[in-house]
């Protein structure tokens, strides 16, 4: 008897690890939380009943035990330093410039690019798999022995997973607590009449000092992995290997972490990461871009403060509180349905919001918003504004659930959701939404750059029906006369956008492939694509694995273009503005894959400052790209030209600074010549 119940004690253990590992590491729950807590009383029962076989690493623990009388401070086996920051791309070019320098012009560099949480930093001491300690980082000497408190952490193990555990290893990084949780936690105090926490990090530090773990426990902080301190028996080659095998273990690790070959890729993916971070439901502050390879790393070294290896790709956070006047939805050009809040007015970072995205379906649940809620807005970088959670303790009783619509808002069509996709889509091609959107797009400076075909215009034609498809654009000429009649619309107005129509012709390739609306493609995405394959038809023939062979594109995006072109609608569109006369690129020589590798900017970063009288500063960036070159916003010491317009200012002084090369605008023609 006594066996059995040792062994069922054992079983339960085992299978509330298994589940905290889905839960927290993998994030594919097999259980619902119900028959996690069922699990776990029932293990709590039997324990308490048969305390001989209790045992300081059981699942049980977490839940929080006695509390303690005050904190022991504990000396750290190495030092918890901290990572110098930059706020821009120049900073981190020139982070890789200093490093290339430490490690030799021969050595090929891997960078890991990981989220900056904004949490607490603790190091958390494994002896023989059993959590023995943790500590906040404190001076970086020496921290707060915050053992108790650690033990309460949500997902993280008391006992690692798996059979060789070294005999001591420190798994670092940060505790946090999630927006969800924090604004339950606000709630709560507000309940209570007590004062708020002002964020997560700070109600994260308040609740690693408690002296009683039950409190902390309640708060639900989590953890991520992100480094390893002092170990003893164990020795990784390279970061990514260290991370797999403490995810391996049963410890959470920042999630969507990649590898890169150069840094121009990793900081494209920093941006691609900054445009989502709408989608986390826990705080970043930036990125960690990290030497990958851990030879690479002793080679390069550390200062007093910080390793030589690693740099943080830091953003400014803009927020503000506002209430949601009501939630709309509107039609993309793909027919993609994003809700929308209707914000309050509120100046955020020197601009009026009154708008943020919703993304998708899952966001409104997620966030658990209703109109009339009063939220937290923010714009990370200055970008697109976001919300980031609610602020539930200021809710009245009078605030409405939302219901998302079952039928598009401009064509009356039945909307559909793809099975295992958040995304809801109208699938009616002759949605006029759709095609006002389209048509916008197309014409924008990021495209085709019509000038004229505004969605003032577009909506008029629409109405008119001389606008029905996305080709219609190049039969404008034919219907001058219908233009004519319309209201706002004399000569001088449609010579200009007949003008512009005609001009779009001989736009480059990648301004077409931009303005195709083909999923997964933008504007960086579509130049790659040009500068790869150089055709359109060329372009057309890969099969999705060749496509995704090309530097920076995924194997998301490479199916996703290949399923636009194999598509009926696809093929027709091509062959539609063929007969149109489209640029639709030129051959590229054998030997050649990139123009960045022939032109006479090829690798060069240019500068474009003041006012310009023979390029508009769109023109003058393409021009750039064209020959080789990248056009950057910012004067480093990484810009090899300044091309300075009249009334340039501070760029200006910087570029002199610095002595790099100024230009004016007919001594940049000339070099291009």
């Amino acid at each position: 008897m006594t066996a059995s119940i040792q062994a069922e004690i054992e079983r339960l253990r085992a299978e509330l690890r298994h589940h905290n590992r889905l839960y927290y590491v993998e994030a594919k729950p097999e259980i619902s939380d119900l028959d996690f807590d069922r699990l776990l009383k029932s293990l709590e029962k039997l324990e308490r009943e048969h305390p001989e076989y209790d045992s300081p690493d059981s699942p049980t623990h977490v839940v929080g035990g006695e509390a303690i009388e005050g904190f022991s401070q504990v000396l750290h086996r190495k030092p918890m330093l901290s990572i110098d920051n930059v706020y821009d791309e120049a900073g981190v070019k020139e982070f890789d410039v200093r490093l290339r320098k430490l490690l030799g012009p021969a050595e090929q560099v891997e960078y890991v690019v990981e989220y900056k949480i904004d949490g607490v930093a603790l190091a958390l001491i494994y002896e023989r798999g059993s959590l023995v300690k943790a500590v906040t980082r404190g001076d970086g000497q020496k921290g707060d022995d915050v053992t108790h408190n650690a033990r309460t952490i949500r997902g993280l193990p008391l006992r690692l997973m798996g059979e060789d555990l070294p005999p001591v290893v420190e798994i670092r990084g940060e505790a946090f607590i999630r927006n969800s949780d924090f604004a339950r936690i606000r709630a709560q105090q507000a309940a209570a009449g007590e004062a708020l926490f002002a964020n997560p990090r700070n109600a994260t530090a308040g609740a690693l000092k408690l002296l009683d773990s039950k409190l902390c426990a309640s708060r639900r902080v989590s953890f991520f992995a992100h480094s390893l301190g002092y170990t003893e028996g164990v020795e990784y080659a390279t970061h990514s290997e260290l991370l797999a095998d403490v995810a391996r273990r049963g410890v959470p690790i920042t999630p969507q972490v990649k590898v890169f070959d150069d840094i121009t890729a990793a900081v494209a993916y920093c941006h691609e990461l900054l445009e989502n971070t709408h989608a986390l439901d826990f705080e970043v502050d930036g990125f960690v871009i990290k030497v990958n390879h851990r030879d690479q790393r002793e080679k390069a070294g550390m200062t007093s403060k910080s390793p030589r290896w690693a740099i943080a790709y830091k953003f400014e956070r803009y927020e503000g509180v506002t209430q949601v006047e009501s939630i709309s939805v509107q039609v993309g050009k793909t027919g993609r349905i994003t809700p929308v809040a209707n914000l309050k007015p509120v100046e955020i970072a020197g601009t009026t919001v009154s708008r943020a995205s919703l993304h998708n379906r899952d966001e409104v649940t997620r966030l658990d918003l209703r109109v009339h809620d009063w939220a937290i807005v923010e714009k990370a970088g200055k970008i697109i504004p976001h919300v980031v959670r609610v602020e539930v303790h200021r809710r009245t009783g009078e605030e409405l659930e939302w219901t998302y619509p079952t039928r598009c808002p401009e064509c009356d069509s039945e909307l559909v959701q793809d099975e295992g996709k958040v995304d809801i889509f109208c699938r009616n091609p002759a949605c006029p939404a759709q095609l006002r959107e389209t048509l916008r797009f197309f014409g924008s400076r990021s495209a085709m750059d019509i000038e004229g075909l505004g969605i003032k215009s577009i909506e008029q034609f629409i109405d008119a029906g001389i606008l029905t498809r996305l080709a219609d654009v190049y039969r404008l000429p034919e219907r001058r006369a219908a233009l004519l009649e319309l209201d706002r619309m004399g000569d001088k107005s449609i010579d200009n956008l007949l003008a512009g129509v005609a001009e779009s012709k001989s736009r480059p390739l990648w301004r077409l492939l931009t303005g195709l609306n083909i999923n997964q493609v933008g504007t960086r995405t579509a130049q790659l694509l040009a500068d790869h394959f150089g055709t359109l038809d060329e372009l057309m023939a890969q099969t999705p694995d060749q496509l995704s062979a090309v530097p920076e594109i995924g194997p998301i995006s490479a199916e996703a273009i290949h399923r636009f072109f194999s598509s009926p609608h696809g093929k027709s569109l091509v062959e539609e503005l063929r007969t149109f006369g489209l640029n639709f690129g030129t051959p590229r020589p054998a030997e050649a894959t990139s123009s960045a590798t022939a032109g006479k900017l090829a690798g060069k970063t240019v500068v474009v400052t003041g006012s310009l009288t023979r390029f508009t500063r769109d023109s003058i960036k393409e021009l750039i790209h064209e020959h080789g070159g990248k056009p950057a916003g910012s004067v480093s010491k990484l810009t090899h030209y300044v091309v300075a317009g009249e009334k340039a200012g501070s760029k200006l002084d910087k570029a002199r600074e610095l002595n790099i090369p100024i230009l004016t605008e007919d001594e940049f023609v000339k070099l291009l010549e």
